[in-house]
């Protein structure tokens, strides 16, 4: 299957999601983002790109990358699975040191009312240090779309992603 993996803020693009995908052996496109450096409409933009030019099945989407994957999801009907979603970022980037303007944010916040819930799907942890709003994903999606990995954190480390991913997507045909 060919996937379009988000990494979130200050994230790595070959995150753990990249690697557990990777070794189901899909094809994973999983492109660097500087959100510091890069508006919002641009990251929107490129990624709205990305998945069209690689002809992409599914994204999966990590912290504010999440937001993103949600965004694409409505836009592009593809489904999506999100590991610890940012779906408030102009609560929680604040809080993380973002200088940038978070209206963007805000002004697209909207849209992820849109979101097919028979298309999306949710890894959270229970301990999760860094998005303490996994109570809205939860509401958004329906809980039975949200699966909790009780002591999981933010790291995708600390979250069973490989066999989530084989659980829920498969290995790679």
């Amino acid at each position: 299957m060919r996937i379009l993996n988000i990494h979130g803020y200050h994230g790595d693009p070959h995150n753990c999601a990249y690697s557990s995908l990777t070794k189901l052996g899909h094809e994973v496109f999983s492109p660097a983002i500087d959100y510091d450096g890069t508006d919002h409409a641009e990251v929107l933009d490129m990624l709205t790109k990305a998945a069209g030019e690689n002809e992409v099945q599914l994204v999966t989407a990590t912290s504010l990358g999440g937001f993103y994957g949600a965004l694409l999801s409505v836009s592009l009907g593809l489904r999506a699975v999100l590991i610890n979603p940012c779906l408030l970022p102009f609560l929680h980037l604040p809080r993380l040191g973002f200088q940038g303007d978070i209206r963007p944010y805000i002004c697209s916040f909207d849209r992820i009312a849109g979101l097919d819930r028979e298309k999306v799907l949710a890894i959270v942890g229970s301990r999760d240090e860094v998005i303490d709003s996994h109570d809205f994903t939860k509401s958004l999606l329906d809980k039975e779309r949200v699966r909790t990995v009780i002591g999981g954190k933010h790291s995708g480390a600390t979250l069973p992603l490989e066999e989530f991913f084989s659980e829920v997507i498969g290995p790679a045909e």
